[in-house]
């Protein structure tokens, strides 16, 4: 196919802020880990599938297959049972589903990154 340019899985993109290896970046509703560190406006690589261990709120829990949102602000991830609402908020979003539990006190939570299948 000639109009093929790539797989999408690892981008190369301005940081849309400082960013440290195995950070969260979020740009729009764009979401991947870093690779590098990368100061803001640098070029990072970014993956954007797999399965990663992100810093969550301390006081979310999670349970298997759970929506996980990343919070620009904290720099971490949230559940949808953290705040009023079960959506992505301000400079939030949807960035995949929990494939471990985590609870209240836990630093981190395992996310496949993509977003969850609609139930209808």
């Amino acid at each position: 196919m000639k109009n093929f340019v790539q797989m999408g899985n690892n981008l190369t993109l301005a940081a849309p802020y400082a960013v440290e290896a195995g950070q969260g970046v979020l740009i729009g509703q764009l979401f991947g880990v870093a690779a590098g560190d990368a100061g803001n406006g640098a070029e990072v690589d970014i993956s954007t599938v797999g399965v990663f261990e992100l810093a969550k709120w301390n006081t979310a829990v999670f349970t298997v297959g759970a929506p996980v949102y990343f919070d620009v602000a904290t720099k971490s991830v949230r559940s949808g049972n953290d705040d009023d609402s079960n959506s992505a908020g301000d400079n939030e979003a949807l960035i995949g589903v929990a494939v471990a539990a985590a609870g209240v006190g836990q630093s981190t939570v395992r996310v496949k990154l993509g977003t969850p299948v609609a139930l209808v």
